[in-house]
């Protein structure tokens, strides 16, 4: 597929037009990023100038163009021709971040068209197809016909998205994954942002995550990627904000598949905790804003059992049994407090790392996961403690995984372990900062 691409330019010069801090011209970004896809340009020479724009940066125009450019080389999805007004949510990923799950049926139970174009986790980040994956049948291929088909009947569709979505995107990240290349904030923008405009919905929401469990580790960074892709949305005519929100520490009480899916049909039938119910409706909350649908109280909607309406009903659309038993897995260990005392802190990162070693993540794709294995949180951050109380309780299927698992408790925090204990615990907020859009300056 490379007649149509005509070399007008030499890779060379635009390496080292960006290499010595210049601007990229857009017809520059749209043959680099068209011939990398068609195999013209060669992975070095891409890596190379994914360096320079790892040193020098881009700016809010360049992003844009780099953008479009990954959005031109596939398909493009549109959901707003629909009945009901479209949004989506993307979550910049963490540990016990089962958002969507709640959240797809509740922003659809509020009015919205929810198509949630959704991955597969890779080491401690759980992927939100795998958990669904953990419900008896459930599948997660989607074509554009059926997820037309479902929104309009239910409402709401998680799936995956299909490999001519921003295909430039997925050569290069796999590119970047290798060469040193992915802690660029105008790349992680472009690549995130690049998915979620071709998939074509009328307004989206992120979750910015910020912490030791998060790929942002301070609130600087998080909100210039925040409004980086605020911007972008904005620019290419989607209603667009984002949320800042913790990630210093787990989210709710379930770390792993099937554990987290249990949870959040606790969440759909009233209960669970008050961090995945806060959250969950915040972002709706914020959905509905963009939207511009008025008079519903996504908290009001989620006590009357609607949303759960709508999860049974989009999980058996998609060949699922909502009533099946989730897996669970065949060894259990409890960890307890030594001494008595308040949890000052549990550190996300050190459980997110246990979890995966206990097999509820994967270090390729490739991998296969153990759906019923992850951690089980007893006793969160402030939370008051006894000597000898459980704290967590691990699962796997193989019982040779703890060992690694405790390991990597222990080894958190640089040796200092993933949970402390003291008197007190300081008061972290869930929902750090909100970022709207701004003009196009």
């Amino acid at each position: 597929m490379t007649d149509h691409i005509t070399p007008v330019f030499d890779a060379v010069d635009i390496i080292q037009t960006k290499r010595d801090g210049h601007s990229l011209s857009t017809e520059q970004i749209q043959w680099v990023i068209q011939g990398f896809t068609d195999g013209i340009v060669p992975d070095y020479q891409m890596s190379a100038l994914a360096m320079a724009i790892v040193l020098r940066g881009m700016n809010r125009r360049e992003i844009g163009e780099w953008t479009q450019a990954m959005i031109d080389t596939g398909d493009q999805l549109d959901f707003r021709t629909l009945d009901r007004p479209s949004a989506d949510k993307h979550s910049t990923g963490g540990v016990g971040d089962k958002i969507t799950l709640p959240l797809a049926p509740l922003a659809a139970a509020c009015g919205l068209a929810v198509p949630q174009l959704s991955g597969r986790g890779l080491a401690f980040t759980g992927g939100t197809l795998d958990k669904f994956e953990s419900i008896a049948g459930w599948q997660a291929d989607r074509t554009p016909e059926q997820m037309r088909s479902q929104l309009d009947e239910i409402g709401a569709v998680v799936c995956a998205a299909g490999e001519n979505l921003a295909p430039a995107d997925r050569v290069l990240y796999a590119l970047r994954d290798v060469t040193g290349t992915v802690e660029s904030i105008p790349l992680i923008a472009s690549s995130i942002m690049s998915k979620k405009i071709a998939e074509g919905t009328s307004a989206l929401v992120l979750d910015v995550k910020i912490g030791s469990g998060a790929f942002m580790k301070n609130l600087e960074q998080a909100r210039e990627l925040a409004r980086t892709m605020v911007d972008l949305g904005t620019d290419a005519g989607v209603a667009t904000s984002a949320l800042l929100t913790d990630m210093s520490t787990p989210l709710g009480n379930m770390v792993g598949n099937a554990l987290e899916v249990r949870e959040s049909v606790e969440v759909l039938a009233g209960g669970g905790p008050a961090d995945i119910v806060e959250l969950t409706v915040a972002l709706v909350a914020e959905m509905l804003r963009l939207t511009g649908v008025e008079d519903v109280d996504p908290a009001e909607m989620l006590a009357s059992g609607a949303a759960m309406d709508v999860w049974r009903a989009m999980v058996s659309a998609q060949g699922g049994d909502p009533d099946a038993d989730l897996p669970v897995s065949p060894h259990q260990q409890v960890v307890t407090a030594p001494r008595d005392g308040v949890i000052e802190k549990m550190d996300a990162l050190g459980v997110g790392i246990a979890a995966w070693r206990l097999g509820a993540g994967r270090a390729s794709l490739d991998d296969v996961i153990a759906h019923g294995a992850g951690i089980e949180i007893h006793a969160k951050q402030g939370d008051r403690v006894r000597a000898g109380e459980p704290v967590l309780t691990m699962h796997a299927d193989d019982e040779t995984r703890f060992a690694r698992a405790h390991e990597a408790l222990a080894e958190a925090c640089g040796g200092k372990g993933a949970i402390a204990y003291g008197d007190s615990a300081p008061d972290v907020p869930l929902v750090i900062d909100h970022v709207v859009a701004e003009e196009s300056s």
